[in-house]
């Protein structure tokens, strides 16, 4: 779900392209985005897609089932357009035009992405009582919501 949608509930056209972004980082990783989680890293399959491709590591993100020495331009190629759709800002994201000109190589020459949003998944087993205290998150996992009328 893109991040202005989620957060703010605008949907527009670069709502969608986000969505898309996510879906193509899903298929070459063989992997879903909403069960993913690198320990190691502490980050989602967005911000592992992002570091993985700043290092030029790209095959160790590609599914080894669909990984080809001969096709690996052309997969590394996938992660970079699927990192401009999932940028943060709606702006900044590419059209579905454009993504599908990228993907057909009618655009050569891509932009580099801005950091995805989301990228970090903040995973409380791994952080202690005394960390939690600092941030002012309660571990007895309850909630309270104020409700509004419109």
């Amino acid at each position: 779900m893109a991040p202005e949608y989620a957060m703010e509930g605008r949907f527009s056209e670069k709502s969608d392209v986000y969505s898309f972004g996510v879906l193509m980082l899903e298929i070459v990783s063989g992997k879903k985005n909403t069960s993913f989680y690198n320990h190691e890293w502490s980050l989602s399959l967005l911000g592992c897609a992002r570091k993985l491709w700043n290092e030029d590591n790209g095959s160790a993100f590609i599914d080894q089932t669909l990984y080809k020495a001969e096709s690996y331009g052309e997969m590394v190629r996938c992660i970079h357009i699927a990192l401009l759709c999932v940028q943060e800002f709606s702006k900044d994201r590419p059209t579905i035009s454009t993504v599908l000109a990228m993907l057909n190589w009618e655009i050569v020459d891509l932009p580099v992405p801005e950091q995805p949003v989301f990228a970090e998944k903040w995973n409380r087993s791994h952080v202690t009582s005394s960390q939690q205290s600092q941030m002012g998150v309660s571990i007895n996992d309850v909630t309270l919501t104020m409700l509004d009328g419109r």
